[in-house]
């Protein structure tokens, strides 16, 4: 009953994330924005403005070095998902400026040639990514490419040492259909039947006790892949519903990918050029929520082993409630250079 109230939470939350100042723009999070259906335009085509100055430039400065398939694939169905001209866009790798999406077709085929050493140059989940960037973009995938692919799926190649990664099926899945949808020709049509039969299964397979399928940041996309006019009422949305409320969808990323599931949208939706503009979504000033400090100091201690096997000890105090980030900005006070940090579209990396 409260299914419809929580999707308009999650909604506010995601639209919170874009606001904050320090966070690179994500066009993952703009794509589940635009996937919804309640709209906040004026804060959206804000993100959009930031994902074509502050991403672009990004993308520009890694493409000369190296491959961007990924992140270049998410920009473009971001792109796309707000109808925006995909061809008054480029990019240079040294080259001539190219469009997004010849760029994205010739990261593919480098992506493709790697492949013959056992595995893409980025991973099949990039890979299948830009496969759906191209197909949902109107831009026919290669035989070639696709087949790849197919082939991956269908001998097992798709692995994470020894397991199979969930969410790298569901998105090769999400491509295959859409070239299934287009009417993209593929080198062999059973084929391609038989790797959408192989993965689905799979997918089927991997529901785990909780309901969640594979884990329960794959959920998610795995549902915009089996769908089904029951899924509004089964385990994985369940599972999916009862983390959201104990919000374990706190990060940006991850709730980016919950958010269209829970509406039972998918990225294929984009094909069809749905550019929803019902601005309905209004934020409502957050509850201050006064948190009286625990202010008793906690030990901590600190082993740094050296490359040249020594090791050095620190002992110090911080706060109660301190975070790992901030305990070890204390101990760089000790020890210059002892870690960084790398921002990412799922939060920084140690």
């Amino acid at each position: 009953p409260d299914h419809d109230e929580l999707i308009l939470r999650l909604n506010k939350d995601l639209l919170r994330s874009v606001e904050e100042p320090e966070a690179p723009p994500n066009p993952s999070v703009h794509l589940a924005l635009r996937l919804s259906a309640h709209h906040n335009l004026a804060m959206e085509n804000q993100h959009l403005t930031r994902l074509k100055t502050q991403l672009h430039q990004n993308l520009q400065s890694l493409a000369a070095g190296q491959a961007v398939t990924g992140q270049l694939a998410l920009y473009v169905l971001a792109l796309r998902s707000s109808c925006h001209d995909l061809t008054s866009l480029t990019l240079s790798d040294g080259d001539a400026p190219e469009h997004l999406l010849s760029h994205l077709k010739r990261q593919l085929e480098r992506e493709k040639e790697h492949i013959a050493s056992r595995r893409p140059l980025t991973t099949y989940y990039q890979y299948s990514l830009g496969m759906l960037a191209l197909c949902v973009g109107g831009v026919r995938v290669s035989a070639h490419v696709s087949h790849k692919l197919i082939h991956a799926v269908n001998h097992g190649l798709i692995k994470h040492g020894d397991s199979a990664p969930i969410d790298s099926y569901a998105m090769a899945a999400l491509a295959l259909q859409c070239l299934k949808e287009a009417g993209t020709s593929v080198r062999n049509e059973e084929d391609l039947e038989k790797s959408l039969t192989n993965i689905k299964q799979k997918l089927l397979d991997s529901q785990r006790a909780d309901g969640h399928l594979g884990n329960q940041f794959s959920t998610g996309l795995v549902l915009q892949v089996i769908g089904g006019g029951e899924l509004r009422c089964s385990a994985p949305m369940e599972a999916l519903r009862s983390d959201a409320r104990r919000g374990r969808y706190h990060s940006p990323m991850a709730l980016s990918q919950t958010l269209p599931a829970l509406q039972q949208r998918t990225y294929l939706h984009l094909r069809g050029g749905d550019c929803r503009n019902e601005d309905s979504l209004v934020l409502d000033d957050e509850p201050v929520v006064e948190v009286l400090a625990d202010l008793s100091p906690v030990p901590v201690q600190v082993e740094v082993l050296k490359a040249d096997g020594s090791a050095v000890e620190y002992r110090f105090e911080v706060p109660s409630g301190s975070t790992l980030l901030e305990v070890l900005k204390l101990l760089q006070d000790h020890q210059m250079g002892f870690f960084e940090t790398e921002n990412s579209l799922w939060g920084k990396f140690l």
